[in-house]
């Protein structure tokens, strides 16, 4: 992924709501389901970490990535937003960005 592609995406980002929260119990197997089935759905997707969260932020992301398959766009206080293309109707094409 290029600068320019990362930095269309985290405008993107901007309008978006938290669709996941990681809370004390951290990156488990449900939450990377619910975290795979919202990548093929949208695409792009804004994460939470809560306070009491085993992880820092970027810690979480990182961890959630490797286990989604994703990429990393951005990381602000408390929470980051990923990508994944989808693998049928795709959305966001990153050569058109």
């Amino acid at each position: 992924m290029t600068t320019k592609q990362r930095a269309a995406l985290r405008s993107m980002c901007n309008t978006l709501q938290p669709i996941l929260q990681i809370g004390k119990d951290g990156v488990t197997d449900n939450l990377v389901k619910q975290c795979w089935d919202a990548l093929e759905a949208h695409e792009l997707i804004k994460v939470n970490v809560q306070r009491n969260a085993p992880y820092t932020t970027r810690e979480a992301c990182q961890v959630l990535c490797e286990r989604v398959h994703a990429e990393p766009v951005q990381t602000i206080g408390c929470r980051f937003s990923i990508y994944r293309q989808a693998r049928e109707n795709s959305k966001i094409k990153l050569e058109d960005l």
